[in-house]
């Protein structure tokens, strides 16, 4: 066995798992994530705050409400309680959703152990500050190192067992990269690894959130031309050029474009945008149809993060000056009524530009000349 470091010869010891996982947040994704950490034989305990949820996962080995239908592991310890969730965890999956993130860790606070890790598995920016959610954390839980754990996951898939891979994601100490095996990635990378969950390991903890919050912005695009009757072309060039808004944005934080390009943003910009399984292109095709939204999801209350980000990107776009094209008209449709065709009509008699960075080019479109106006 090789272990992950500068130089393998420096490592005295053998990296260690964690030996109890625990996972707040009972939805979907966090029972599915509860379900890895329990095959690869972690004492997994999951936090929700929905008694029958909690009582059928104890007792039926099942999750009818977000996951029905699924065989869960047995051993899983589900609660209400979540001083007895996080009692002796030596690492924690948050899985709740992003404008909750705050009030959550408010609550974990007073019942974390010294020093246990956070790996982060929602994806967003909070609104109003524009902070990345690993900055939120950092602001409530001081002390524990702040990770991500992110990738093309939908959770039915992993809760079934099949293979997937994701990327885990920490800021890198000095003591990291002498040792990067004793890394809080790399021992929650070996405590959930399986024989169908493969994790990857990440230094670039930035590269890995902005990917996750500008993804579902572009996935609830895709859905939107989907849903208005265009094409597979359409998809293909909205999410390679969509991956390049999360590069642009990246890089302003300084995440590394290679991130982008990677499980975390690759990976899952294309999952999210190839199938209504993901809420937020469901919720594009949904709008792209011409559904009100306050009828989508036959007028449930659906959270779609996508919706959320969609502001907190274009107020960070904003800020830096930076062009996120897809982004804004996403944010038009959702936010100011603009209406589907008319607003993808515009981005695309945007000036023609040259597709490479140094490449500094920029023409009127013909279709804009035509109509006697340059958007």
């Amino acid at each position: 066995m090789t272990y992950l470091g500068t130089q393998a010869e420096d490592l005295s010891s053998p990296p260690l798992p964690y030996s109890k996982i625990c996972v707040v947040g009972a939805g979907s994704w966090g029972t599915a994530l509860a379900s890895v950490a329990r095959r690869a034989g972690r004492q997994t305990a999951i936090w929700g705050r929905d008694a029958s949820v909690v009582e059928a996962i104890n007792t039926r080995n099942e999750n009818p409400k977000y996951l029905p239908g699924i065989p869960l592991p047995e051993g899983i310890e589900a609660t209400t309680d979540l001083a007895e969730a996080l009692d002796g965890a030596e690492a924690v999956l948050l899985v709740t959703p992003s404008r909750t993130l705050r009030e959550i860790c408010r609550q974990m606070r007073p019942h974390l152990g010294a020093g246990v890790p956070i790996a982060l598995c929602a994806k967003g920016i909070e609104a109003g500050t524009g902070y990345l959610l690993s900055e939120v954390a950092a602001e409530i839980l001081p002390g524990h190192q702040i990770g991500a754990l992110s990738g093309p996951t939908f959770a039915t898939e992993t809760a079934l067992g099949h293979l997937t891979a994701a990327t885990i994601a920490f800021q890198f100490s000095y003591a990291d990269r002498l040792d990067a095996a004793s890394s809080p990635a790399a021992r929650l990378a070996l405590s959930l690894g399986s024989d169908f969950f493969r994790p990857y390991i990440s230094d670039d903890l930035v590269g890995v959130e902005v990917s996750g919050a500008v993804k579902n912005v572009i996935a609830i695009a895709c859905g939107m031309m989907t849903g208005a009757g265009y094409a597979e072309n359409t998809r293909a060039a909205l999410i390679v050029r969509g991956m390049d808004e999360m590069k642009t944005l990246a890089d302003v934080f300084g995440g590394r474009r290679e991130t982008v390009t990677g499980l975390a943003g690759a990976g899952d910009l294309t999952l999210t945008c190839s199938s209504q399984t993901s809420r937020n292109m469901s919720l594009g095709v949904q709008l792209g149809k011409g559904i009100p939204r306050a009828l989508c999801f036959d007028g449930k209350p659906v959270v779609v993060e996508g919706e959320v980000n969609s502001v907190s990107v274009m107020d960070l776009a904003r800020r830096m000056n930076i062009r996120m094209p897809i982004c804004e008209s996403v944010f038009r449709i959702l936010h100011q009524g603009a209406e589907v065709r008319q607003t993808f009509a515009e981005l695309w008699s945007r000036p023609i530009e040259g597709e490479r960075r140094g490449l500094t080019i920029s023409i009127d479109h013909p279709s804009a000349i035509q109509e006697g106006a340059v958007m």
